[in-house]
């Protein structure tokens, strides 16, 4: 199931989680946690499959979470007046990360006419931030 064919009137973070099976966020192992128009948040675990050659998380994890949850949030938020894509993504890495829960907020920061832009931070178990991205939407109308 793609994320185009799901209808966002309902969705739960189970329900986002069963249809992202088989896509490039379930291979990162991406479990949604909260699912709605305000907020989005997922979290998963650091394994050395997803490590760059250095011994950390690849940054392109962190990019890929960023733009997975900021496009579920603006996703709902459009809801039936049509689809959103993702125009720009801007990722911060500020703490390496070697193993453990990971888990990211997706909030908006502008929602209009046109686009969005919403802001994801991601945390690590113990509240510290490890990166931060922000996610420039374009809403495409029905």
């Amino acid at each position: 199931m793609s994320e185009n064919s799901l209808s966002f009137a309902d969705i739960t973070p189970e329900l986002m989680t069963k249809a992202s099976e088989g896509t490039f966020t379930d291979l990162i192992g991406l479990r949604f946690t909260e699912v709605s128009a305000d907020r989005v948040a997922g979290e998963w675990e650091v394994r050395p499959q997803l490590h760059q050659p250095a011994g950390i998380q690849n940054g392109g994890v962190y990019c890929t979470v960023i733009e997975t949850l900021a496009s579920v949030g603006a996703g709902v938020w459009f809801g039936d007046r049509g689809s959103v894509v993702g125009v720009n993504n801007n990722t911060d890495f500020l703490r390496a990360v070697r193993e453990g829960v990971l888990t990211g907020e997706a909030t908006p920061i502008h929602r209009g006419r046109s686009q969005q832009l919403w802001i994801v931070v991601i945390t690590d178990a113990e509240g510290r931030t490890v990166a931060r991205g922000q996610v420039r939407l374009q809403n495409l109308a029905a």
